[in-house]
């Protein structure tokens, strides 16, 4: 992306009037990704203007119906047309990456075909190679910036994510280990409500992924409809807390649109090409930070935060430190989310845990913030109400005595 590129794009986002989708779209993958990033912002943007971004995750443009076979053609395993009795040209949803199909075997079970659009990758890694070069010149003027919000890090954890999931044989190989994670932890955490779709691997390459049709509701979906309930939502919690806190293994872009509620209640994690596995330190010091905050224990969570810096902190700037928090966090626990979101709040935390304690959160820590941020707008959208730590303390409980905590993840 070039610099006057950003410029126009940044304008888009920050302006009082809604964004237009369409020129966004019409600059490519990473633009739309960043616009992504955004629509969780709500500590930077309007939330109405959030929940326009947020179109980008499953209204995306679709590849024009003429092409779509003649995409599926050249980049499908040989024979492929073969095992259909027919597929639908207009597509079911049309993300940023690719478009979805529904179709069905000359089996009779009924599917979806995702296809890759053929001229992302070219133009995304064009993109970020591109914006990487500026932005290190830039960060020279402004090295501050580096450790706040570092925006090169933040590039490097899109293109990172992305990449993986332009192939799409990593959805089938991310299912499969949270899927491992999952029976494994079974005994003593089980998550009876958690499923994955059935992929068919012998008509699935990197371009072309074939999976069952899921019936059901995406949570955008019951966001819309305006039908999702907060036992659903703690639920949702507790399954996608576990691998966020328990395991520190996740699915890394669970946005409403990747989530299904089945016929029979369960969560379906679809998309799961891009899961993410969180450093031991930094997903402790997370969890031990969210386990004394839901206690309203403030003083212990502060000071949770400072293993994520590797310096001893002077005690002139640890007091410095602690008093910023506590300014932060004044009234924290009376507040919903509707008069102060995570979003808002986890911002504030980080800029004064990086200036005043010199904690680093860089790409480690980055996807699970933005898992909180997914989590923080689903809130927002459907219960601003609740008072959320509050309500994830049994849960913080119950990964702290069901998961292999001092791990920090499942071996096989």
């Amino acid at each position: 992306m070039r610099v006057i590129t950003f410029i126009r794009f940044m304008r888009q986002i920050l302006k009082s009037s809604p964004a237009d989708l369409d020129w966004i779209q019409s600059q490519g993958l990473l633009a739309v990704k960043l616009a992504q990033i955004f629509a969780l912002r709500s500590d930077l943007i309007p939330v109405e203007k959030c929940r326009q971004l947020q179109q980008l995750y499953q209204h995306a443009a679709s590849i024009p119906s003429e092409d779509v076979f003649r995409n599926i053609e050249q980049r499908a395993p040989e024979g492929f047309m073969d095992a259909f009795r027919e597929i639908d040209e207009i597509p079911l949803a049309a993300a940023s990456v690719g478009q979805v199909h529904r179709a069905t075997l000359k089996t009779g079970q009924e599917v979806v075909i995702k296809v890759i659009k053929s001229q992302n990758e070219k133009t995304f890694r064009r993109d970020v190679n591109r914006m990487r070069r500026w932005l290190r010149v830039f960060l020279l003027f402004m090295p501050k910036l580096r450790k706040v919000g570092n925006p090169v890090a933040l590039l490097n954890h899109v293109a990172d994510y992305t990449t993986r999931e332009l192939d799409l044989r990593n959805e089938i190989k991310g299912a499969d280990e949270l899927l491992r994670i999952k029976e494994e932890v079974s005994d003593e955490f089980p998550m009876e409500l958690l499923r994955f779709p059935r992929y068919y691997h012998e008509l699935s390459n990197k371009d072309v992924l074939v999976s069952e049709f899921v019936r059901g509701d995406s949570l955008e979906d019951g966001i819309e409809a305006g039908s999702l309930s907060w036992a659903t939502l703690l639920e949702l919690f507790r399954i996608h807390g576990a691998y966020l806190f328990g395991i520190g293994t996740f699915h890394g872009d669970l946005h409403p649109g990747n989530c299904i509620i089945d016929e029979e209640g369960k969560f379906v994690f679809i998309d799961n090409g891009a899961i993410c596995h969180a450093p031991k330190h930094v997903n402790k010091s997370l969890f031990t930070f969210f386990r004394y905050l839901s206690d309203h224990d403030f003083e212990k969570a502060f000071r949770a935060l400072l293993d994520i810096s590797e310096k001893q902190l002077p005690h002139k700037d640890a007091v410095e430190y602690m008093s910023q928090m506590a300014i932060i966090y004044h009234d924290f626990e009376m507040k919903t989310v509707g008069e102060q979101s995570l979003t808002q709040i986890m911002m504030k935390t980080v800029r004064c845990a990086v200036e005043k304690a010199g904690a680093e959160f860089g790409e480690e820590a980055f996807p699970i913030i933005r898992a909180l941020m997914y989590l923080d707008g689903l809130v927002i959208r459907t219960h601003p109400q609740v008072r959320l730590i509050s309500s994830m303390g049994p849960y913080l409980d119950e990964f702290e005595r069901a998961l292999p905590m001092d791990n920090g993840a499942v071996v096989a």
